[in-house]
């Protein structure tokens, strides 16, 4: 199962939008993601690595 932008983008609480930017943008800026054809897909798996990878302990903690 993978998911769509608009589903990936409600699980991390963005806009879809946003998610198209940062493909644009890309490197550590988006989660993994696969392109087939024109269609972008979210692996569930990705979406909870990048989300995992952006937790903090503190406001002052580097990245």
């Amino acid at each position: 199962m993978t998911y769509t932008p608009e589903q990936a983008a409600a699980k991390i609480g963005v806009a879809t939008s946003t998610l198209a930017k940062w493909r644009l943008a890309g490197g550590d800026a988006t989660p993994r993601y696969y392109k087939l054809g024109r269609a972008v897909r979210y692996s569930p798996e990705a979406v909870t690595e990048w989300l995992a990878s952006r937790e903090r302990t503190s406001t002052s903690e580097a990245r």
